[in-house]
């Protein structure tokens, strides 16, 4: 087995370093945007010929969802043309690609968690390019598995954990919108399933939801950053209406593990217990 991480410096990336050289050491190649550019057909075209990989695991992507508002060629060449790229030789030669995706894939009018097979109706651009390239890369490569997730936090990079704490640091009073419902993702239990999925003998392709189990707002989710970090800041509730946006965000964007559980036997840590775990180490590494 030989794996090709793109993105894999950004949070996802980092987090499956760290799970794939534990759970199958020396196996993978690990590119990110100055040494793979997905949107570079030919680029891509020499490395997956040239690198003898059975898996690509691709978590290269323009995730600025107000930025793309504005730069939408940028965001649509890395979001669908990269991915394409992949997809296209990948599919010819035999290897097996695992896409991460996003719950903005969705408008957010749900009232119940959204299923594999619910209706896509992205409302931003962002969300928009992120489901073209769902349906390029099953388009090229049917084989293929997509896992959406959302609200992903982890102790490198940029954040919601990581601004809240920098905020709850330096201000007595912070306000956030509690009229968004979702689940924070801990990038570590992301990759830990991402891992299991890749390493075990059993590849069923198709698309798979994954974030930690539970849902909250975004004000319940500074909250609890706030209590777990031992800060004293104030958080205020207040509505959508009240932080004027470019970008139309769903407002109710849980997603519905049960296929994913049921496919890989994999359990789910609870959001209050992962994020526990992530402010802890984000406290103890930045010692």
């Amino acid at each position: 087995m030989k794996i090709l991480v793109t993105g894999s410096r950004g949070q996802l990336g980092r987090e499956l370093h760290n799970v794939l050289e534990e759970r199958l050491p020396g196996c993978t190649v690990y590119t990110d945007a100055d040494e793979l550019d997905i949107t570079n057909a030919a680029a891509v075209e020499n490395l997956l010929r040239s690198g003898d990989f059975t898996h690509v695991i691709n978590c290269a992507a323009y995730t600025d969802v107000e930025g793309a508002e504005e730069d939408k060629h940028l965001c649509y060449s890395i979001n669908v043309d990269g991915i394409r790229n992949i997809a296209r030789h990948a599919d010819e030669l035999g290897i097996k690609v695992l896409h991460i995706s996003t719950d903005y894939v969705f408008d957010g009018c749900s009232c119940r968690p959204y299923t594999e097979g619910d209706k896509v109706n992205p409302m931003s651009e962002y969300g928009n390019t992120k489901r073209r390239g769902e349906t390029a890369l099953l388009g090229l490569s049917p084989e293929s598995i997509i896992v959406r997730t959302g609200w992903l936090y982890s102790p490198h990079g940029r954040n919601f954990l990581k601004t809240m704490l920098r905020l709850g640091s330096e201000r007595s009073e912070i306000k956030v919108v509690f009229d968004q419902i979702g689940t924070p993702t801990y990038a570590r239990d992301l990759a830990d399933a991402i891992a299991t999925m890749v390493l075990t003998s059993r590849w069923m392709p198709g698309i798979y939801h994954f974030a930690n189990e539970g849902a909250c707002s975004w004000y319940d989710f500074a909250v609890a950053i706030m209590e777990y970090a031992g800060l004293g800041c104030k958080v205020t509730p207040i509505t959508s209406a009240d932080f004027p946006s470019a970008v139309s965000r769903p407002p109710f964007s849980v997603l519905d593990k049960s296929r994913i559980k049921t496919t890989y036997g994999i359990t789910i840590p609870h959001w209050q217990n992962a994020l526990r775990r992530c402010v802890q180490r984000t406290i103890t590494e930045a010692e």
